[in-house]
């Protein structure tokens, strides 16, 4: 098992039903209903359902339109690189494309197909198509880079991500072909050829997913030696105090490689790597809110002030490990990690139409202009303005994250159950029992609100219909505790209250014989909490529940155009309108340069300000998010823009404050394009006292120096992280 059970609180709801508490899904059983792990392989704990299952609700469904009409829909109009002129996707031989055109497809593809937009999937046909139609004999496929005695397979990696996720839809036998004699020529290629170059050296991990996704469903043995080979020549992610390269995309995407052999090897020292890599680059990089780090390109020894940030592709590729993680080991951290960046950092990134994002964003950030901010970050460019194109990655690469989280809100088990692992809006079509359908919707406005409803509906024959028989099917139903909530949630049945111990940072199973139009309500409340970041000046964020909160700054939008701020490897298509794509550029129409008042218990004074629901259902922006907060706060007179044009770093505890004491407005900062999330600290003198203790606590159980692959490979199961 991939994670062992940990002790069950059982307890009766009613004569049909019973629920307890456990650490995972039981996965020492196989699901009669879809495919999971082939021996030799260890068990899933959970299991993707295919593309197209589950129809996100509620603001993600929002998020969905929004990229639809904005960049990720449209940018097959104005990027070069999606040009199908001499694509070399489209065509052999051709001159552009080999990175962009996968990295665009697997968010874009995904997108149709949950959106079911008949224009979108006629367009991902089109590529799709081509895809297969460029395998040539040898079973290589695609554009030919590097040398036929060397090759270079990189950009094939996204692309079989991409063909995975089309099989589930369409169960195209193509995709099983393609792959299977691909994966035959990618073995019959020496070591020394083999995964060479820097990108795919450094993301073998990928390759290494899509060869095991292909042995659960055809067998073959040849691609478990396949497995070995990719491994063995993949950079090594399993270094105790070390990292293959420091490049935060990379960071983002490979550490779970480790994790991903150990499905082959069962071998618990490589899922002990994985957890240890995610540990390593946050003791130093990391001692930030927002569940990312410092990593502008790549982390660098000294840059580590939450005014550092991560490029928008970093963002993507830590939601997708964060679910593959999440899937292969039932960790509830891994839902919570993901959620953190999905809710703190990934919404900031883009402008509230979804039509321009930026490539660096940062915990601190309170300018976002067009110039170059090198060396405070390490890209030199326009890097900090929401472009809709000045770069060859995160512009295409950002289509992943919203679908692939949709795609991860319900997860069947291998008990042939369903769990509630991410929380939002949506409408999930499963299989459960022995091959029954069921449609679970879930209604909530997560994470603004503390409530989430889920109603059961059982599919019926129509015989049964017209006969007016209900039927019901017995399944278990897993709903993950969040670690930030107490002992005080509620979960109800049918307006029954469950009366398990609730126990956060696990899972609530319920099991019954389920019926059309059953409903199960949780309430996880949510507290103000705070966390101090001891290496970055014991600086100190504010939670709410899985929110956190920045300082609302007024922002100033000023559009110009992106041809003329863009970068020299951001090409256009020819005729374009990019007047119809402009550059906005954002400034601070307000003070920023403020230390927060941390008097003893001071964030149980702070005031939680309930708002409407937003008209438009998007709640990620200044004008629209439901939430506010009243604190206190004091300005920092020199703390200010620094000489790289960058938010000054966090000034030292000695540093002088204002005597005067202001009111200031926290809001969510998913919501804050500007904002300051890590503040400085008031001094002791003025306001009466340390951080209290029980914050104190707090952070250290989550600020970073937690050593989680030690715990880990001590045996014990990581609980309290930092989120």
């Amino acid at each position: 098992m991939v994670v062992a059970l940990s002790w069950a609180t059982t307890i009766s709801v009613s004569a049909q039903t019973t629920a307890k508490v456990v650490a995972a899904p039981d996965n020492s059983v196989a699901s009669a209903n879809y495919v999971s792990s082939r021996a030799p392989l260890q068990p899933v704990s959970f299991i993707k359902l295919p593309l197209g299952s589950i129809t996100p609700k509620g603001w993600v469904g929002r998020y969905m339109e929004l990229q639809r009409d904005g960049l990720t829909g449209h940018l097959g109009e104005i990027s070069a690189w999606l040009d199908k002129n001499n694509n070399s996707w489209l065509q052999e031989g051709g001159d552009h494309g080999w990175e962009e055109v996968p990295y665009w497809l697997k968010g874009y593809m995904d997108l149709a197909y949950i959106l079911q937009d008949k224009k979108m999937i006629d367009e991902s046909k089109v590529w799709i198509e081509a895809i297969f139609k460029s395998q040539r004999e040898n079973g290589s496929f695609g554009p030919l880079n590097g040398t036929p005695e060397k090759p270079e397979l990189w950009a094939q990696m996204i692309v079989l991500t991409t063909l995975e996720h089309y099989y589930e839809y369409t169960n195209d036998q193509r995709v099983l072909d393609l792959m299977t004699k691909y994966f035959k020529w990618e073995l019959s290629l020496k070591d020394e050829q083999f995964l060479e170059d820097y990108w795919e050296n450094s993301r073998g991990g990928d390759n290494l997913y899509s060869v095991l996704w292909l042995y659960n469903r055809t067998g073959e043995s040849f691609l478990l030696e396949l497995a070995e080979k990719i491994h063995r020549n993949t950079a090594n992610w399993c270094q105790a105090s070390n990292l293959p390269n420091w490049h935060n995309v990379n960071i983002a995407e490979c550490f779970r490689e480790p994790a991903t052999y150990y499905m082959l090897t069962g071998d618990k020292k490589y899922l002990n790597a994985s957890y240890n890599d995610l540990d390593l680059i946050r003791r130093t990089f990391g001692q930030v809110p927002g569940g990312m780090w410092g990593g502008d390109e790549n982390s660098r020894m000294g840059y580590i002030d939450p005014r550092q940030g991560v490029e928008c592709c970093g963002m993507v590729e830590q939601m997708a490990s964060d679910e593959i993680m999440l899937r292969f080991t039932g960790d509830p951290f891994w839902a919570e990690h993901c959620e953190d960046v999905a809710f703190n950092t990934y919404p900031a990134a883009m402008m509230p139409d979804f039509k321009a994002l930026r490539y660096i964003t940062s915990p601190n950030m309170v300018l976002g202009d067009s110039k170059n901010h090198h060396p405070g970050i390490d890209n030199r460019g326009p890097f900090l303005s929401m472009n809709p194109f000045s770069s060859r990655c995160c512009q295409h690469n950002h289509s992943q994250g919203w679908p692939y989280y949709s795609e991860n809100l319900i997860l069947a088990t291998p008990d042939n159950g369903v769990a509630a692992v991410l929380y939002a809006a949506c409408e999930a079509r499963a299989k459960v029992a022995d091959g029954k359908n069921v449609t679970i919707v879930e209604e909530t406005n997560y994470p603004f609100d503390e409530n989430i409803s889920f109603t059961v509906n059982i599919d019926q024959p129509k015989k049964a219909k017209k006969k007016n028989i209900v039927t019901s099917v017995e399944f278990p139903f897993y709903f993950r505790i969040p670690t930030w909530t107490t002992r005080a949630a509620v979960v109800m049945v049918n307006g029954e209250k469950v009366n398990a111990r609730i126990e956060p940072g696990k899972y609530l199973v319920i099991n019954r014989a389920w019926s059309t139009g059953d409903k199960v309500t949780v309430t996880f409340p949510m507290q103000i909490k705070a966390r101090i970041w001891q290496a970055n000046q014991n600086s100190v964020s504010v939670d709410y529940g899985p929110l956190t909160l920045s300082l609302k700054i007024k922002e100033v939008y000023k559009q110009v155009d992106s041809k003329a701020t863009a970068i020299g490897d951001s090409h256009w298509q020819e005729g374009a309108d990019a007047s119809a794509w402009p550059t906005t550029e954002i400034y601070p129409g307000s003070a920023w340069n403020y230390a927060l008042c941390t008097g003893p218990d001071f964030y149980r004074n702070i005031e939680v300000v309930k708002k409407p629901w937003p008209a438009d259902n998007y709640p990620f922006s200044l004008d629209n998010v439901p939430l506010e907060f009243k604190a206190k706060g004091v300005k920092v007179p020199w703390w200010t823009i620094d000489e790289n044009g960058l938010c000054g770093v966090l000034p030292n505890a000695q540093a002088e404050r204002s005597e005067t004491i202001e009111n200031i407005t926290l809001v969510p900062m998913g919501a804050a394009r500007l904002r300051i999330s890590a503040f400085p600290q008031a001094t002791v003198r003025q306001f009466g006292g340390p951080v209290p203790a029980e914050a104190q606590r707090a952070t250290r159980r989550n600020d970073g120096n937690r050593r989680i692959g030690e715990r880990v490979h001590r045996g014990q199961r990581p609980q309290q992280r930092n989120r």
